[in-house]
Order: structure tokens, then C-alpha cells, then sequence
């Protein structure tokens, strides 16, 4: 027999926890979502303050030291979201909701999830979603990440999970590892056989229903030869220590970014999103008030204003420190981690439940945008030209995310 080569694009892929690291990082991508949105008197700058010269709003003040490094987008908005309490389940996918008849919700693919099919091959973990137990804001999902059917991908809501997820290794030894995916495989042959006895004399529905339910189990075959590439290669030692458990708020938060960073510093994955969490934050930061996260985003002067504006600068706090650890991450070429990030943060509400102008925060080298501006785009552009802007500079090369309508010019370096 005369064996074909080694060829990476029929599946083959060489693995060493000793690899010599690459001459170039790779690129990565963060988005943080926080529900409910802001305090638009205190977070947005003002709309005739543009450029690099604007002034850092009273929310915003903490990340003041980074002001050269970050951007703030103003007037973009998803033009098919009309519900208030939704702040996650669009924002990444810019999706028609009603697009899909016969449904009563459709989503489509998240960014984060883009970039995992072109820069999630040779890691781990193709993608990494985080989420919490607190959904206040978020609307429906399982995390920030939509698969490429539009299904909701499920993120991992315990900081001591994510950790042993990412670090610890599988005791189960390696014979029986094997042994489990071959019998998941044998199932999932069993299932398909089953599945295509049915197929002839199906509705035009139903099969539509079967072709989704193919690819559901395509996906679960992926899964399981991810699994089965990485079976004899051992995880990456921690940078950090482990979690303490029952972190909730802003501790959880703070643990969360440090865990985000020791991923992406050990290649572990190249795409991570956090759904952050509303209810539990507002109560670690003491504020004396019992009052719900929903009830703080429809503010009015008083108490809970104060706590919506207490909540965007904790929000600023946490994002600053997670920019120390991103910039003092040194990559192999002597780089820091931060070069190689494109991180954003923000939501799909504004302000009071209202639906425009997202608030939008870009930060890191990894997609060649211009930052330290402050930059105002035409009213309800689509925040999907943002994402496109954003994977177009991490050399990903799409022609349209979502209801994009093209690169937005003005962030591009």
C-alpha cells in the first residue's frame, strides 16, 4: 500500500505540548456582554466630543489610564431586535429573528463562533463561552455564543469549572477515553441509520427538520474528532492558581478575566465570550439598596440611578484591570497578549431598555483597529458592521456578519 501524506487539510494535524511556539501569535478574540446596558448620562461622551481629544465620561473614569488603548462607538444598534430585556441574544449575531418561518425565534452565528471555524482548529478548545448563574438582561441563550444554525452554545458559569476545564487533567485512563468516544460514535452510527429510514415520504417541514437534526449529529462527530486529536496531549499548566469556589459579582467577574487570560496565554482556545452577570454584581458592591438589576436599568434620579452609574464604574474598573493583565502577558516574540486581542465590550440594550446606540467598547491590537478615539457613526448603523470590521482585521476574510452592511472605515487603522 502506498500511504497518502500527512495532509492537514483531510484532517491531519500534528500536536506537541512541546511545540516550538509560532514566530507570529495568533490572533484572539473577547467579547464581555452585560445585559441591561448603562447610565447613558455618565457612560456615553458627548456626541459633538469626537476623536482622540474627547472627554472620559464619569463612568468611563476608571479606565482613564488606558484611554489611548480602547474606542468607544457610538449610534450603532441591530435593526431586528425589538425586545428590552434582551441584551446578549442579538448582540453578537445581528440576526432577523423571524427569518426562519414557522419559528418563533431564530437566531444565527455569533462572532466569536466565526472566528472559531477559521482559528479554533489548532487548539484545544475550538471556542471557550463563560457564563453565569445570574441571567438578569441577557434574554434567551445559554451564553453570548450562537453555533452556525443558529443554536445556542452553552457556557460554563463557575470560575472552579472553567479552571479545571481548561488545566486539570483527565484521571480516566487513556484506554478507556478511547474506548468512551468509539462507543459515542457506534451510537451516533446507530442514530443515523434509524434517522434515514424515515427519510423518504417526509413533509417538506419535516425534512427540514431531518436535515437540521444531520447536522446536529455532524457536529457532535466534529466534536468527538476534536476529542479524539487532543486525547494524548496533555493540558497546559496553569498560570494561575485555582478559584476559590462561591465567587459570585464582582469577585467572579475579576476571576472570570484572570481565567480569560491564562487561556488565551496558553492557547488553550482563540475565541471566548463572557455573559456577565447583572443581579449578583449590583449586590457585592454594598450599595445599601435592595433594589433588582431591572429595576436599577430603568433608573430616575436617586438611589437607583446612583446604583446604575455605582455599577458602570465597577464595570470600568474590572475592564481596566483586565487590560493590566492582557498588556503585561508577554507573548514568545516579546509582544504582550494584548497586541494580539480584539476584545469588545458592551451590550445590545443602550439605556432603559431602549434599543439604540449600544453601548460599544473596543480594545486590543488583535484586529488592526484605530483606538484611543471616540468615534460617532449615523444613527442606527448596524453594530453588525462592527463585528464585520472587527473579523476583517483579524484577517478573517468574510463579506458579511449578520445584517452588515460593510466595514466601518473609521475604525479601521
Amino acid at each position: 500500500m502506498i500511504a497518502l501524506p500527512a495532509l492537514e487539510s483531510i484532517g491531519f494535524r500534528r500536536f506537541s505540548s512541546a511545540a516550538a511556539p509560532s514566530a507570529t501569535p495568533p490572533k484572539r478574540i473577547v467579547c464581555l456582554g452585560i445585559g441591561f446596558g448603562v447610565t447613558k448620562e455618565t457612560w456615553f461622551p458627548d456626541l459633538a466630543d469626537t476623536g482622540p481629544a474627547y472627554k472620559l465620561p464619569e463612568g468611563l473614569s476608571p479606565l482613564a489610564r488606558h484611554k489611548s488603548e480602547f474606542t468607544i462607538v457610538q449610534g450603532c444598534a441591530n435593526k431586528f431586535s425589538n425586545e428590552a430585556h434582551w441584551g446578549s441574544t442579538f448582540w453578537l449575531t445581528g440576526a432577523n429573528r423571524y427569518s426562519v418561518p414557522g419559528q418563533n425565534m431564530a437566531n444565527s452565528i455569533s462572532i466569536d463562533q466565526v472566528v472559531a471555524q477559521h482559528l479554533g482548529q489548532d487548539t484545544r478548545f475550538s471556542s471557550m463561552p463563560l457564563a453565569s448563574s445570574d441571567n438578569q438582561g441577557h434574554g434567551p441563550g445559554l451564553s453570548l455564543a450562537w453555533n452556525g444554525r443558529g443554536k445556542p452554545v452553552a457556557g460554563i458559569d463557575d470560575p472552579v469549572k472553567v479552571f479545571h476545564k481548561l488545566f486539570s487533567a483527565d484521571q480516566m485512563p487513556l484506554e478507556q477515553r478511547q474506548a468512551a468516544i468509539a462507543e459515542n460514535r457506534s451510537v451516533l452510527d446507530a442514530v443515523l441509520t434509524d434517522a434515514r429510514r424515515v427519510q423518504r415520504g417526509l413533509s417538506k417541514n419535516d425534512t427540514a427538520k431531518l436535515d437540521e437534526y444531520f447536522q446536529g449529529i455532524r457536529d457532535i462527530e466534529i466534536r468527538l474528532g476534536k476529542d479524539e486529536d487532543w486525547l494524548d496531549v496533555p493540558k497546559a499548566r496553569s498560570p494561575i492558581a485555582e478559584p476559590e469556589p462561591g465567587l459570585k459579582g464582582k469577585d467572579e467577574i475579576e476571576m472570570m478575566y484572570g481565567l480569560i487570560v491564562a487561556a488565551l496565554q496558553t492557547d488553550s482556545t482563540r475565541a471566548m465570550t463572557y455573559r456577565m452577570p447583572g443581579q449578583s454584581l449590583l449586590d457585592s458592591l454594598d450599595l445599601g439598596t435592595n433594589a433588582s438589576a431591572h429595576n436599577v436599568s430603568h433608573y430616575s434620579p436617586g438611589p437607583r440611578m446612583d446604583a446604575s452609574k455605582a455599577r458602570d464604574k465597577a464595570h470600568s474598573e474590572l475592564l481596566a484591570g483586565l487590560i493590566d493583565k492582557l498588556k503585561a502577558t508577554k507573548e514568545s516574540d516579546g509582544s504582550s497578549l494584548f497586541d494580539h486581542v480584539a476584545l469588545a465590550f458592551g451590550s445590545n440594550i443602550s439605556s432603559i431598555h431602549y434599543l439604540t446606540n449600544c453601548p460599544t467598547i473596543l480594545t486590543g491590537g488583535g484586529a488592526n483597529l484605530k483606538l484611543g478615539q471616540h468615534v460617532v457613526l449615523p444613527k442606527d448603523t448596524p453594530l453588525c458592521n462592527v463585528w464585520l470590521t472587527m473579523l476583517q482585521g483579524m484577517g478573517i476574510n468574510v463579506e458579511r456578519h449578520g445584517d452588515s452592511t460593510g466595514v466601518v472605515k473609521e475604525l479601521q487603522a
